[in-house]
């Protein structure tokens, strides 16, 4: 009955946009369990205390001053959805009316092709510190996707309130870095406005997205060192059990994965993570955090691959 509706909300697109988002929504929802948030007073005192102790760890160990997000959600799955739609959307505004030759049908692929792609990482993604990227509100947000969690604790045979704890470190490891670096955000917003933009115009801007790799890859690398450091746990099997679940994925999950390309995420996290390795064991992680001082001090995409450069140029 879900894959029913959802193909009905597909094929019933409308509007005159190159995607529909009202079906969107309803097409991703109806193939997705939303999962309870139905949570004990011992689970919401644990996300909170996650919350506050992992902020206080990284402010120690990072040397960074920041705060959380006054936005904390718990949510479910079809929230999650909701939530990254309207992400979406605001990305894909310069598109504008833009639905190619055979406007039906254009956007009847579009809005089966965002339904999928939020379908799928909703049932997958496990929490997401969110700078609200183009939006007109400053207020950063932070979710957890307590159904995910709970199933991916049980796949991996370990504590549910331990991997929890873990997922937090690295949520509020993101959180650290838009906090210690006021100006990243609107970098961010400025690179992706001008990717979207020369797409809407028929053509790649190859020098804003590969800007957008760089700084993402950085943004990544350093909440894998930070959430490392900082944890308050032993983690290592944690994240080697998270990788062989990533190698064993089906072959459907596997294509699904690379057309959203979550293999290119998988990639920032583990170079940016080995750039920033290097710097703080020379550096410690507080020499590490000199990135966000400036936008500067940013590391270019040749040294990623050379963090010697990047000490040399940084000091």
């Amino acid at each position: 009955m879900g894959l029913f509706r959802s193909v009905q909300a597909v094929t019933g697109a409308s509007g005159t946009g190159p995607v529909d988002w009202t079906a969107v929504a309803e097409a991703a929802k109806a193939s997705t369990e939303p999962g309870s948030i139905a949570l004990s007073t011992e689970e919401q005192e644990g996300y909170a205390d996650d919350v506050r102790e992992a902020r206080g760890r990284i402010r120690e160990v990072a040397a960074i001053d920041f705060d959380v997000p006054e936005s904390i959600e718990i949510q479910n799955r079809h929230h999650w959805i909701d939530a990254n739609i309207d992400t979406f959307q605001r990305v894909m505004a310069p598109l504008g009316d833009q639905v190619g030759l055979i406007p039906g049908l254009a956007r009847m692929v579009n809005t089966g092709t965002m339904s999928i792609a939020l379908a799928f990482l909703g049932n997958n993604v496990l929490g997401q510190y969110d700078p609200l990227l183009l939006a007109e509100s400053d207020a950063h947000s932070l979710y957890f996707v307590h159904p995910n969690i709970g199933k991916v604790a049980t796949m991996l045979d370990v504590p549910e309130p331990r991997f929890r704890r873990w997922i937090a470190f690295h949520e509020v490891s993101h959180a650290a870095e838009f906090g210690a670096a006021p100006w990243l955000a609107d970098q961010l917003e400025a690179d992706l406005q001008r990717a979207v933009d020369a797409l809407g115009e028929g053509s790649l801007d190859r020098e804003a997205l590969g800007s957008l790799d760089t700084t993402m890859t950085a943004v990544e690398g350093y909440a894998e060192l930070v959430m490392d450091r900082a944890f308050d746990g032993e983690y290592a099997d944690l994240r080697r059990k998270l990788d062989e679940r990533r190698q064993g994925r089906g072959p459907v999950s596997q294509l699904v994965r690379r057309l959203l390309g979550l293999g290119m995420k998988r990639r920032q996290y583990e170079r940016g993570k080995q750039f920033f390795e290097t710097v703080a064991d020379e550096r410690g992680v507080e020499g590490a955090s000199a990135v966000w001082e400036r936008p500067e001090n940013l590391p270019s995409d040749a040294e990623l691959d050379d963090p010697r450069a990047w000490l040399d140029r940084v000091r």
